[in-house]
């Protein structure tokens, strides 16, 4: 796969970790890199909301693309880009661009911001107000774009109408992430008809019926992105019935650690660290604090999922 190929399969998108310090630990993020390599990963993805992205700073978003370009070596690094107005984005491309980048994932501008712009009449609505703020950063860049378009997460997003003009408009918008349920993501590609693929993520959650839906793969976090990778190879490879057996051993686990982000955060996070064989997560505020409940129901899942490689 080069950086001109469609992604497909199951992207890890990598945790941040911290040192006891409050820094994003080096060697933790590294060791992250390593196993989902050796777990067989076809690209590695960074920034997006596993990563904490709200909670760094612009010279820590820069470290976490350095970093990740450095382990990731001929993987196809996809990076997340988030930012309130197109020039930070554009910037912010252009620096994961040249860091060796090779597919770009827009966030759209928040709804508040959506809301004034339509309040001082510079868009119809917010939705137009959202396809133009993509419209205008895919301007800015010569790497193939995907949106990350998650209203129930993000606050803002495109419908399948919207989304197939923006593909008409943009010849560098070449992938959908979407976070919804398969009945959801059904109706997109079919409305996209072939246009370009379509992405959930959602944790893993309905994965083979996301894949039943026409997903060309999916974006998760790395604390059960092996079990996830050998679920899809069970589908592609015609073995529905096995893919379905894997998935119900593994549900349990995404249940428990999709509840929310924040649960995600704070025991996926710990699942991987775990099975990474890392010491005790350290978290950033704000977040959720883990209990001795959930810690030891965390535990119990990493101890049966067994070390990552």
């Amino acid at each position: 796969m080069d950086g001109t190929d469609a992604l497909s399969g199951i992207v890890p998108i990598l945790y941040a970790f911290f040192g006891t310090d409050g820094r994003l630990d080096r060697a933790a993020m590294r060791r992250q890199v390593q196993a989902v390599r050796a777990a067989g990963a076809k690209a590695v993805a960074v920034l997006g909301l596993a990563t904490e992205v709200h909670k760094l700073d612009a010279t820590e978003r820069r470290q976490v693309i350095d970093w990740a370009a450095e382990d990731a070596g001929r993987l196809p690094l996809v990076v997340t880009i988030n930012g309130a107005t197109v020039d930070e984005q554009a910037d912010l491309a252009a620096y994961a661009q040249a860091a060796g980048a090779r597919w770009l994932i827009l966030q759209p501008p928040s709804k508040a911001q959506a809301d004034a712009a339509v309040q001082r009449g510079e868009a119809v609505d917010t939705e137009s107000y959202c396809a133009a703020f993509f419209a205008e950063v895919m301007a800015h860049t010569t790497l193939p774009v995907g949106i990350q378009n998650a209203p129930e997460y993000l606050g803002l997003g495109l419908s399948a109408a919207a989304v197939l003009q923006l593909a008409r408009t943009c010849p560098n918008f070449r992938l959908l992430k979407g976070e919804g349920p398969s009945v959801a993501i059904r109706q997109v590609v079919e409305a996209l008809d072939g246009r370009l693929p379509v992405f959930n993520g959602r944790g893993g959650q309905e994965l083979v019926d996301n894949l039943r839906a026409g997903c060309a793969g999916m974006i998760v976090a790395p604390d059960t992105f092996d079990r996830q990778q050998r679920i899809h190879a069970r589908f592609v490879a015609g073995d529905i019935d096995g893919a379905e057996r894997l998935y119900a051993e593994l549900l349990p686990t995404i249940v428990f650690v999709m509840q929310s982000l924040d649960t995600m955060v704070c025991y996926g996070k710990r699942i991987a660290a775990w099975r990474l064989g890392l010491p005790d997560v350290t978290d950033r505020a704000p977040g959720l604090a883990p209990s001795a409940f959930g810690l030891a129901a965390a535990r119990r899942f990493a101890d049966r999922l067994g070390p990552l490689p």
